[in-house]
């Protein structure tokens, strides 16, 4: 489980880029302050405007491939959330620090540097991290981590 923990919180880095990518794909790219400050008249602004998400009734007519992209995505999605509470999970500000150093994806070396302790107190600080928060069920249970047997 700690093995599982530990290659999630190296793979954050590109899960949270493909969110990104997904939902452009299937969302669309919007940019929704474009229009802010621009007021519409007359039956423009009457008129309901819709949604940028997918309808049910458009989800059910999605591709075979729309689906699968939709899957990952919902997989993705729920991976980084938990990822990213984790952090509540930590009991010290050091700890919280060097966590989001880890999900960031920076080096022993360079968190040891910014946090001013030597690179073997990282790794003892790290497997510290991941300790306590393997034995949170209720982060175990969002990420939906397996117990291997040994």
């Amino acid at each position: 489980m700690k093995e599982q923990l530990e290659t999630l919180i190296k793979d954050y880095r590109w899960m949270r880029k493909e969110v990104d990518r997904l939902q452009g794909l299937l969302y669309g790219y919007s940019a929704p302050m474009r229009s802010w400050g621009v007021a519409q008249y007359g039956l423009d602004a009457a008129m309901p405007k819709g949604s940028g998400g997918k309808s049910q009734a458009e989800l059910k007519r999605m591709d075979i491939r729309e689906e699968r992209l939709y899957k990952r995505l919902e997989r993705f999605e729920e991976a980084v959330y938990g990822l990213e509470w984790a952090a509540d999970f930590l009991e010290t500000e050091r700890d919280k620090v060097i966590y989001d150093c880890l999900l960031d994806g920076m080096s022993y070396r360079s968190i040891a540097y910014h946090v001013g302790i030597t690179r073997n107190d990282v790794k003892k600080q790290k497997d510290y991290i991941l300790n306590q928060l393997c034995q949170k069920s209720q982060l175990v249970q969002l990420l939906k981590l397996k117990k291997s047997a040994v």
